[in-house]
């Protein structure tokens, strides 16, 4: 089952309404898209999930299968070769002329639109200065930065004025310094953009800050859509859940109680009854290496440690047992615990930083 919160509707068939399926072996891509001019929309999803193939449908690159439509700014695409679509695409590793200035390289699309070199030049240099690349206009893609190049392919999709920009991870090539400018950048970009933009990234940081809209894949199916507050509060599936870093359960629910298909009890402030998700961080997760008593917390399970990595200034604990889950300690407190594989532990949670909600 998933939940999803209606995209706005496009004022008067402006914008991008899509139906992607494509059938292609044993794997099948049925994707609903709808977005109103000056969105961004991610697609998120794990390897092999029907990203890519979506956005190469987008593009014109992966035919459409019976059922599928598309349709940009009330017009039909569905039979318009990738090259007559008003569609810009910023590849993964950019795809710049090699043997072409940043300028050429800019001036390519609108050359192609058949706009006289002159004039293609003069608008490739304005893109450029808008890039903050003024000064690069002359230099080949070789010379430029991991981000320059980045900011120079933008600039190429954006500037054959395209109503529908494409970006396959364009933040992936960059090291993680240069990825924390670039983000920024090209979210000014995006914001000013006046059409549809869709994004595919594997990186959740990315979406969130890119992007107004999230539209999460599995299996070639959209498994959640929202807004990306909306998903990381209320995730649907676990690889939504360890995307946004949450532990997540299914269970159900009867008032504060809710037994878990896996097995054990939950208790929670919210009082519902039926099919639910329980979700709660890492970090609410207090480990003890003996059952804790006259504790406030009203979730208690033996667990064992499974495994321990870094994550960010915290220890990962991974833990297994009554209750699978992951908690976040820091380095003091997993030396103090004397933590190590098949280690056994107890781990607490309060009802209060519980979360349980309809599934």
């Amino acid at each position: 089952m998933t939940e999803t919160t209606p995209a706005p509707a496009a004022p008067s068939g402006k914008g991008l309404d899509a139906r992607l399926v494509v059938r292609r072996g044993a794997f099948h891509l049925d994707v609903e898209l709808s977005a109103a001019p000056g969105d961004v929309v991610a697609l998120l999803g794990p390897n092999g999930a029907g990203k890519t193939t979506a956005l190469r449908a987008l593009a014109g690159l992966a035919p459409l299968s019976e059922g599928g439509r598309l349709r940009l700014d009330g017009a039909s695409l569905d039979r318009t070769p990738p090259e007559s679509r008003p569609v810009g695409v910023v590849f993964q590793d950019y795809l710049l002329f090699p043997h072409l200035s940043a300028l050429d390289n800019v001036a390519f699309g609108p050359r192609c639109q058949g706009v006289p070199k002159a004039e293609a030049r003069a608008q490739a240099a304005a893109w450029l200065e808008r890039m903050g690349l003024a000064d690069h206009a002359a230099a080949k893609p070789r010379r430029l930065s991991g981000g320059q190049a980045q900011r120079v392919a933008v600039a190429r999709a954006l500037a054959t004025r395209p109503r529908l920009l494409l970006l396959d991870e364009p933040l992936a090539a960059l090291d993680a310094r240069t990825r924390l400018e670039v983000r920024s950048q090209l979210r000014q970009h995006l914001a000013a953009f006046e059409a549809v933009a869709v994004l595919v990234t594997h990186d959740p940081l990315d979406a969130m800050v890119l992007a107004d809209r999230l539209v999460v894949i599995e299996d070639g199916h959209v498994v959640q859509e929202g807004g990306p507050a909306e998903i990381a509060r209320r995730p649907r599936t676990d690889y939504i859940a360890q995307l946004v870093g949450l532990n997540l359960y299914r269970g159900e629910a009867a008032g504060h109680t809710v037994r878990l298909d896996a097995g054990p009890e939950i208790t929670t402030t919210e009082e519902l009854r039926g099919p639910v998700f329980v979700a709660f961080p890492p970090s609410a997760v207090t480990l003890h290496r003996d059952r804790p008593t006259g504790s406030s917390a009203r979730n208690v399970w033996q667990c064992s440690v499974r495994g321990l990595e870094t994550h960010g200034d915290q220890i990962r604990t991974d833990l297994t047992g009554e209750l699978p889950l992951a908690a976040d300690l820091t380095t003091v407190a997993a030396a103090e615990l004397d933590l190590r594989p098949g280690a056994p532990v107890w781990a607490t949670v309060k009802a209060t930083q519980t979360h349980a909600y309809p599934a």
